[in-house]
């Protein structure tokens, strides 16, 4: 008896992305953080992830604008879904590379500012940095999305460790 091997091609994962440079300004942050929810929202992304994912790029964009913009430069968001991996990665990549984000935890009760890596830590599953050449650096985190909204069945990790990697 002959058996007869079929190999299906395999199909590529439905990566979605989306990029856009915008102003190093208050102007710019806020519309990152519309632009992250208009783009979710098109994606079918459940609404608790991505009122999370709103959160984390508003925080990321203020940082950007706040302490990694040199005059005449923009920030870059970024938006990458990954079925296979059933999450969703969001990038901010600004010019100052030497200034890397400092997680604080000493910070007096009345303070207006300096909880942002905070509520990052708290929204996110991970989170880091990277360099981005030639003087650059991006600040990602990462939300796990339910494998039905990442496109595939795939199982899915769930609960929020808030750890900081500095790899991907």
């Amino acid at each position: 008896m002959h058996l007869r091997h079929s190999f299906a091609p395999q199909q590529a994962a439905n990566v979605r992305t989306f990029r856009q440079l915008l102003s190093s300004t208050r102007r710019g942050a806020r519309l990152a953080r519309l632009l992250a929810a208009g783009e979710l929202r098109s994606w079918q992304i459940p609404d608790p992830v991505t009122e999370r994912a709103e959160q984390v790029v508003a925080e990321l964009a203020t940082n950007a604008v706040s302490h990694g913009s040199v005059r005449g430069r923009d920030f870059r968001l970024g938006l990458l879904l990954d079925p296979a991996a059933a999450h969703l990665r969001i990038e901010v990549t600004d010019a100052r590379g030497e200034h890397h984000p400092r997680l604080r935890q000493d910070l007096p009760c009345d303070s207006e500012s300096g909880r942002g890596l905070l509520l990052i830590t708290a929204l996110a599953d991970h989170w880091g940095t990277e360099p981005y050449p030639p003087s650059g650096k991006t600040v990602w985190a990462t939300l796990a999305v339910p494998a039905t909204a990442a496109g595939d069945g795939a199982p899915h990790a769930t609960g929020h460790s808030g750890r900081r990697d500095t790899a991907q």
